[in-house]
């Protein structure tokens, strides 16, 4: 847990990459702060968003609260439920097999996995449900060992992850979670009573958790609100075309496959045994593990646009599942293979690490980076000399996948950072605007969420430009009632700049000249060349305002 945080945190926590959908909570978590309403969820632009319940708010708020309002903050909570995804897998495990062999492969194999990888450095609820679906895996996992003679711990992880799940993503949590209870209830091999799942104190808890938003919306803004969830929740989401539904299938089941590599290979040529000995050996997990395998697959065939993010819920339980089959077909006395998989992302990370270096030289770097650099190819050295030896290969090949992550931060540390948010709130501070007076945002709302970050609940700012598109006469109107104005480069001579005054507040890499930017780092005139074809962020002031 604390070598997935370390190793994937310098990448995690700094906006080397800003995934989209991460403006909608951290800027709604801003807004909270400003106006005091912690349940109440606006989007940039001042709009109303009710599209997801409340849980992942909550948590991109708590780390402005407690650390202040910043990347790190954003993201630290949503890397550390990454790790801890990790902790819980190898408690699942456990629980079902008291195997510490299966349960330690298991950790091994979900912390190399790249879709928790990547979730885990946005601030989006993926990893927050894959935490607490996880978590609820536990109860199942008590009853499927314990059966009725479960103790009452199980019950009570069982229906609290469950509501925290449903806090966190809404419908999909719900339908995983019936889905395990009622295979649970009708299972030909250990039967659990309904009584059993009859527990009073847990069941009500559960209720008033999962609930309690959707209760205080309806309160506050009245039933419309549910129109927005349930557009987004099933409307905006469910494909009704059926080969629509086959590519999707056919998507989330390669996708499935790829993310399990190369542990996907190991068990053979021994598979057909191996599965027919672990079937017999727990035939209920068996089935378990299979059936929210195929609930997953289908909820993600039945979506219009399907991402792979969606696997994450089941991904953990996956993992026990490949490692409980490999440990059966004795997939430790398969040095070679083992080796190259683990060869292959040691050379991988290389790579990566000696692009990272090579970019950080040519531009000059902070001496943190190259510290980095350092204990990257430290360890790097160290997992070349256990693979050699043949010592620890399941360790050697998971931590050279989160490998390749530390070294990324590396190559990307010069083309992302210090990003437009960083930039901004630079110059702000060295010209002293005054914070009372409002600031409309014209550009990429991308953007938007990340300045909106760095300069915090003291800045109100406004997004002019949203989701949707404004003629040059709206743009007009809309920008002409504030006193600041942040604005992309390409909507720049849309305004009657005599009336501003003009100054560059934030040049970066424009993503779409990244490769001809690279071609000419040892070009002596390269800054010059990052002008012209950097993407740039002007601060217009009204002159005399």
């Amino acid at each position: 847990m604390a070598a997935f945080a370390i190793l994937v945190g310098p990448f995690a926590l700094s906006f080397h990459m800003h995934f989209p959908d991460e403006m909608y909570y951290s800027d709604a978590s801003v807004k909270m702060m400003q106006n005091g309403d912690y349940l109440t969820t606006y989007l940039g632009n001042g709009e109303l968003r009710f599209r997801k319940p409340i849980g992942t708010y909550w948590v991109v708020l708590a780390g402005f609260k407690i650390f202040g309002v910043s990347a790190f903050s954003s993201r630290i909570f949503f890397l550390l439920a990454g790790s801890l995804t990790i902790g819980i897998t190898y408690l699942v495990a456990k629980v079902l097999f008291s195997d510490k062999k299966i349960a330690g492969l298991s950790a091994l194999i979900i912390a190399s996995n790249i879709v928790l990888i990547f979730a885990s450095t946005r601030s989006i609820p993926d990893v927050l449900l894959g935490l607490t679906m996880t978590a609820s895996a536990i109860g199942f996992a008590g009853l499927m060992r314990y059966g009725d003679q479960a103790p009452k711990k199980f019950i009570w992880i069982l229906y609290l992850s469950l509501a925290l799940a449903f806090e966190v993503k809404g419908l999909p949590a719900a339908a995983l979670g019936g889905i395990g209870i009622l295979y649970l209830l009708f299972n030909p091999w250990k039967k659990i009573s309904w009584k059993t799942f009859l527990h009073l104190p847990s069941l009500l808890l559960a209720i008033i958790i999962g609930l309690f938003w959707f209760v205080a919306m309806w309160k506050i803004h009245g039933p419309t609100y549910l129109d927005s969830f349930l557009e987004d929740q099933v409307g905006g989401r469910v494909a009704s075309r059926y080969l629509l539904i086959l590519k999707n299938g056919a998507l989330a089941s390669i996708i499935l496959f790829v993310i399990y590599l190369p542990w996907g290979f190991y068990p053979f040529p021994k598979f057909k045994e191996t599965i027919q000995k672990t079937w017999k050996e727990n035939a209920v997990f068996f089935g378990f593990a299979v059936l929210w395998g195929l609930a997953i697959l289908g909820m993600g065939a039945m979506t219009t646009k399907f991402y792979e993010r969606y696997l994450l819920p089941v991904a953990p339980i996956l993992a026990i599942f490949l490692s409980w089959i490999l440990v059966k077909a004795d997939f430790q006395l398969r040095q070679k293979g083992l080796k190259i998989g683990a060869a292959f992302f040691i050379l991988l990370s290389l790579i990566v690490g000696v692009t990272g270096f090579w970019i950080n030289f040519q531009l000059g770097s902070t001496f943190w980076v190259y510290l980095q650099l350092a204990i990257g190819f430290a360890l790097l050295i160290y997992l070349v000399q256990l693979v050699y030896k043949g010592s620890q290969l399941p360790w050697g090949l998971s931590f050279s996948i989160l490998l390749v992550f530390f070294f990324l931060s590396t190559v990307t540390a010069k083309i992302s950072l210090p990003e437009q948010g960083a930039q901004v709130q630079a110059f702000v501070s060295s010209n002293k605007i005054d914070p009372t007076k409002e600031i409309g945002f014209i550009g990429n709302i991308h953007v938007s969420s990340k300045i909106r970050v760095y300069l915090g609940p003291d800045y109100y700012m406004t997004d002019i430009t949203g989701e949707k598109s404004l003629s040059e006469q709206e743009l007009l109107e809309r920008s002409s009632i504030y006193p600041n104005l942040i604005v992309e480069d390409k909507y720049l001579q849309q305004l009657p700049l005599q009336n501003y005054e003009v100054e560059v507040a934030s040049m970066n890499w424009d993503s779409k000249k990244i490769p001809f930017l690279l071609q000419h780092l040892g070009d002596p005139n390269f800054k010059d060349l990052l002008e012209e074809n950097g993407k740039v962020y002007y601060w217009l002031q009204k002159i005399g305002d």
